[in-house]
């Protein structure tokens, strides 16, 4: 039920968008793109989650995961490649859950790590939100600046009040149905803690990678006639994509393009405009997640053959 929940809402929204924008616009500025910068996209997209295994694999180690390198890249980008076909990219951080438990053994170092790392990105993203709209305010008419402004006081005010509930409320004083979340998430907390500069090193490739999304994703919009201050991206895009985790459609399609065009509104960016920029970004996630499923079965005829040999050796009891 919950899938085809997911599938009403990514149908209906985009029929909406089908009957709202006019979709001459939209391909035609999609097709305003040249290929040689998309392909850069592509490449830089790769580059930022090649450094997302390595942030991953220093999260699930802090709790003693033991995940070797290659195990790292070959579990993940197996995770990016399942993105494609499982409704939410939860679905994907599922599967590299799996993967790595099997080859680590060690399967709740695993998921206490993943959920660090995820909580790392949601942090990292909420920061950014927070920086851009400080300075994209500048941007907008006057009322619309303290309409921004309001958001922003209570967002940080709000986001300080749910960390403070979560660090000090005990967890038996939460819903039964939160509690086994809670626990784990703030088991990933405390291992991270506890090593101060793995935790720096989780939190600044964080940063580093959304900031690097971020980046590409303002050069999509450059290159289909988006013209707006670096800080307008640096507000809509992460806002975009935090709707797009939310467990409501297929993968975010549909939701992350109508918030990305709903938050470019303001700053006089057409609609269609903004729905073609994030329809361009599904391209390369789609590029991106394509290429990752041709790395993990490289990997996993690399690996399966590592494990053949082990087993064929004559020292192998």
């Amino acid at each position: 039920m919950k899938l085809w929940g997911r599938i009403v809402v990514t149908v209906v929204v985009l029929a909406t968008m089908f009957l709202i924008l006019p979709w001459r616009d939209v391909l035609g500025s999609m097709g305003r793109m040249p290929w040689p910068v998309w392909v850069g996209i592509v490449l830089g997209f790769l580059v930022g989650h090649g450094l997302g295994a390595l942030k991953w694999r220093l999260a699930v180690n802090a709790g003693r995961g033991g995940l070797a390198a290659l195990d790292a890249l070959r579990c993940y980008a197996a995770g990016l490649f399942a993105n494609l076909c499982l409704p939410s990219i939860v679905g994907g951080d599922v599967l590299r859950a799996v993967l790595a438990g099997k080859s680590t053994k060690r399967p709740e170092a695993v998921v206490v790590g993943g959920l660090a790392d995820r909580a790392s990105d949601v942090s990292a993203l909420a920061l950014l939100i927070a920086g851009g709209a400080l300075f994209a305010r500048r941007a907008l008419p006057g009322s619309a600046q303290l309409v921004l402004t309001v958001s922003l006081v209570l967002g940080v005010t709000g986001a300080l009040v749910a960390l403070f509930l979560l660090i000090r409320r005990p967890l038996a004083a939460w819903p039964p149905r939160l509690r086994r979340h809670l626990g784990r998430m703030l088991v990933a907390l405390r291992r991270l803690t506890r090593r101060p500069a793995t935790a720096a090193a989780v939190v600044g490739l964080s940063l580093a990678i959304q900031t690097g999304f971020i980046l590409l994703n303002a050069v999509i919009g450059h290159s289909i006639g988006i013209d707006q201050p670096l800080a307008v991206w640096f507000l809509a895009w992460p806002v975009a994509k935090l709707s797009g985790l939310l467990p409501i459609s297929l993968g975010g399609l549909a939701i992350r393009e109508a918030t990305l065009a709903a938050a470019l509104a303001p700053f006089g960016v057409a609609p269609a405009l903004g729905v073609a920029a994030s329809l361009l970004w599904q391209t390369v996630l789609i590029a991106g997640g394509l290429l990752s499923g041709l790395l993990w079965l490289g990997l996993r005829r690399h690996h399966t053959a590592e494990n053949t040999a082990t087993i064929a050796s004559p020292g192998h009891v």
